[in-house]
């Protein structure tokens, strides 16, 4: 008997592939095999929403190579990941592969070493239905968002946007930051700060009669002075606590991301993708280590194994002394809704193997997330931080009225923090780990006042979202889960409804915000923060067996879509009209303005109730509409251009037309396909002319002009066309031998070619359809326009 063990990822087969016998063989799915059609709903709101999946386009050679190596006998091993995508992925494999009746065994394991796996192989389970439904109304609750909401936004919007269930959401609170910062009206404010010398130190105005008061305006702060230079500054208590500082808990998904993105500057994205080549093993060959390096990085729980709580033991130990271990583990409780607590926390499979054993083995950005996680888990095993607190309380004013103070720490024992601190997205709580001594001064002691700064400063809007801030929100309201954050950010930022500033801040296009304009004024539920919740809680319930996910589909869907079908009569498109004024022509005076039209982004001069039509020019890929400047678009008015003539004197043009840049002489047309019409030269057309030219040449065999037929050299071999259609020339027959009557003959025979007089004018339909898709795909009104019938996560 045979054994196959179907995994996610090459990377993985490869490494589990180590730890089993020669009588198993270990193959990758590469993800999801079966998913909704693309071009339809791909499920049946009449029939209790039964889903139609197909196998992925994709995916058919997958399921070719896998069927090869299964007969009857075979016992397959499913070993998708252990989250609820992966049991989703393992249940589809069975109908893909047609294996319903071959030995079945559903394997789970939370880290890729020997011992992991083959505990998986003597302990699988029953594929879980509950899981498997918790993944199907998920995707199929997105399908509907977005196969319903997408088109009506083209419609009413822009043509190829797309609205997500959670990527809407995360849209809306960017959106919502950028509103409060635009409202923010700055408050003013003093700061009072003194500077001693003999011995040197520093204090800050405090408290105004025993209380902590705000200095609010210039004269204030003036008289708070008058009063000062009127009395002395006197130490005149000094208070010390001790304070133990416990570590913060071991990493999760989201955790780990913010503390990537704070210590190592690495996206969301960038976090995953390198925590799985950590989980997978996907590393050089570490001397004495086979397997994986971290324990799976898609988990919300803080978990430990006692197993890791021993190794982390023994460890600390070793490398810092038994005074930093703790008596009994240090345990975790999550405070995320919905955590699998069964789980385990990210963590390294061996906290025995260091960063130093590892880095001549791994790339440094592998080292550097490995070192975080390392350090990270040690931590959290390690004794409390003991700091000692000094504040230094120092009166001044002519009536004494007023209390500066200097605080300072010193870390007593430094317990965790001798291996890792936690990072901060605050820059001044960065110095709350670092020791501050303060001079040793008596109380009743005068200060000698060197420097006194009155400071003013203003109340600061709230900053915008990082992708860790981001991260941290999204968990904190409840929306999404660790399989979800990284798509989400990158979702939103290709589709450019987000842009990511100079300072790595998330900030809203003005695309980003009529969409949600929208959304917010028609579709509230889809993009309200509760609501978004609630549905993650009900696939909650799901996956606990609590609830069926029919009925969660049947309490959404049927008010969604009478919804869907009120806004197609009643939204007016003219209230969200995309257009942005640039400036003005300096030529002729006009107004210039980025618009969409019907072939995607455009700037025009001028208005429709100019007695001179507009003139307008398609905006190219590498500009948004969004952020072009009127020099930017001034400069597309340089086309068409005349690059300069071919050897018979003809004007050879630059342009930029419905299916991207060319160059044209006379009647004849030229595509660019890497040269930039506006700055190509002389030289290099003539270059391009010649290429495609001698390729035209090359693949031309024959040519019938009076009846427009050609035989030519296509990719699989010679091909008949006329017009628009291709035929296929017979095996056996030569094309270079071929007369017209024996092409005439292949043409007719063609089944394309019966019925052609009553076909042609739907084929012209058709093809008229298609070619603003074409267009708008290729441009980047907002990014790569994805089909409205997909889902948007």
């Amino acid at each position: 008997m045979k054994n196959l063990v179907i995994v996610e990822s090459p990377a993985k087969a490869k490494t589990i592939s180590k730890f089993l016998g020669k009588e198993y063989t270990v193959m990758a799915s590469m993800g999801h095999v079966r998913d909704l059609p693309k071009s339809k709903l791909g499920f049946d709101p009449e029939n209790n929403f039964e889903p139609k999946y197909l196998i992925s386009t994709d995916k058919k050679k997958v399921i070719t190579d896998l069927k090869k190596q299964i007969n009857k006998d075979t016992t397959i091993y499913l070993a998708a990941d252990e989250d609820r995508e992966g049991e989703a992925i393992a249940w589809h494999l069975i109908p893909a592969l047609k294996i319903e009746k071959n030995p079945l065994k559903r394997i789970v394991f939370h880290e890729i070493t020997k011992d992991a796996i083959l505990e998986a192989i003597n302990n699988p389970r029953e594929v879980n239905q509950h899981l498997v439904d918790a993944q199907q109304a998920r995707r199929i609750l997105d399908r509907a968002v977005g196969y319903e909401l997408s088109p009506l936004l083209w419609k009413k919007v822009r043509y190829g946007l797309s609205a997500g269930r959670v990527q809407s959401v995360a849209v809306r609170i960017i959106v919502d930051r950028e509103n409060e910062i635009n409202a923010f009206i700055p408050e003013e404010f003093w700061k009072i700060k003194s500077e001693f010398s003999n011995p040197e130190l520093k204090s800050e105005l405090a408290k105004i009669d025993g209380k902590a008061k705000k200095v609010r305006n210039e004269g204030e702060a003036k008289e708070i002075e008058a009063s000062i230079n009127q009395g002395n500054f006197e130490l005149f208590d000094i208070e010390e606590k001790d304070s133990n500082r416990n570590p913060a808990a071991p990493f999760t998904t989201s955790t780990l991301q913010q503390e990537a993105s704070r210590k190592l500057g690495y996206s969301v994205k960038q976090t995953m993708i390198i925590a799985q080549q950590l989980y997978e093993g996907n590393v050089g060959n570490i001397p004495g280590h086979t397997g994986g390096l971290i324990t799976y990085m898609r988990t919300d729980s803080l978990n430990l194994s006692k197993v890791a709580t021993s190794a982390a033991k023994e460890v600390i130990e070793a490398e810092y002394g038994k005074e930093y271990s703790l008596n009994k583990p240090r345990v975790y409780k999550s405070k995320a809704k919905g955590a699998q607590e069964a789980h385990e926390a990210i963590r390294p499979v061996n906290l025995a193997l260091k960063p130093s054993d590892i880095k001549a083995f791994v790339d440094n950005a592998q080292y550097k997330l490995y070192s975080l996680i390392w350090k990270r888990t040690l931590a959290t095993q390690m004794a409390a931080a003991k700091i000692a607190n000094t504040t230094y309380k120092i009166n001044a004013g002519k009536d004494k009225e007023f209390e500066f103070q200097t605080k300072g720490q010193r870390i007593v024992f430094a317990g965790f923090m001798k291996a890792y601190t936690e990072g901060s997205d605050n820059p001044e709580s960065a110095l709350d780990s670092t020791e501050k001594i303060l001079p040793t001064i008596k109380v009743g002691t005068i200060l000698n006042l060197e420097k006194l700064d009155l400071e003013q400063n203003f109340t600061k809007p709230p900053a915008r979202y990082t992708e860790a801030s981001l991260v941290k929100k999204l968990e904190g309201e409840g929306i999404g889960r660790p399989s979800t954050y990284a798509p989400t950010i990158s979702t939103i930022q290709a589709r450019e409804y987000v842009v990511k500033t100079e300072d790595k801040k998330l900030a809203p296009t003005p695309t980003g915000e009529i969409v949600n304009s929208f959304l917010v004024d028609h579709f509230p539920h889809i993009v309200d923060l509760g609501f978004t919740a609630r549905v993650e809680e009900e696939f909650d319930e799901i996956a606990d067996g609590k609830i069926a996910w029919q009925q969660v589909m049947q309490e959404f869907y049927g008010d969604f879509k009478k919804t869907i079908n009120e806004k197609e009569e009643s939204v007016n498109k003219e209230d969200y009209l995309q257009i942005r004024e640039i400036g003005t022509d300096p030529k002729s005076g006009k107004p210039m303005s980025a618009r969409v039209g019907r072939f995607g982004p455009f700037v025009q001069i001028g208005t429709k109730d100019d007695e001179e039509k507009p003139k307008f020019v398609a905006i190219p890929d590498h500009l948004n509409m969004d952020t072009i400047t009127l020099e930017e678009a001034l400069f597309l008015f340089t086309l068409p251009r005349v690059v300069g003539q071919d050897s018979s004197g003809e004007d050879i043009k630059a342009n930029i037309g419905r299916f991207g840049p060319y160059l044209q002489v006379k009647s004849t047309y030229f595509s660019l396909k890497t040269d930039d019409p506006y700055t190509i030269e002389l030289p290099r057309a003539l270059e391009v002319i010649k290429e495609i030219s001698e390729a035209k040449e090359k693949a031309t065999i024959k040519v019938f002009e009076k009846e427009k037929i050609q035989i030519l050299i296509g990719q699989y071999g010679p091909y008949i066309k006329q017009g628009r259609k291709n035929f296929k020339i017979p095996k056996g027959v030569e094309a270079e031998d071929l007369t017209l009557e024996q092409t005439l003959e292949i043409i007719a025979k063609d089944p394309k070619s019966k019925g052609t007089a009553r076909k042609t004018p739907a084929k012209r339909t058709t093809a008229k359809k298609k070619a603003p898709a074409k267009k708008t795909t290729a441009k980047k009104t907002t990014t790569k326009k994805p089909a409205a019938k997909k889902t948007d996560k």
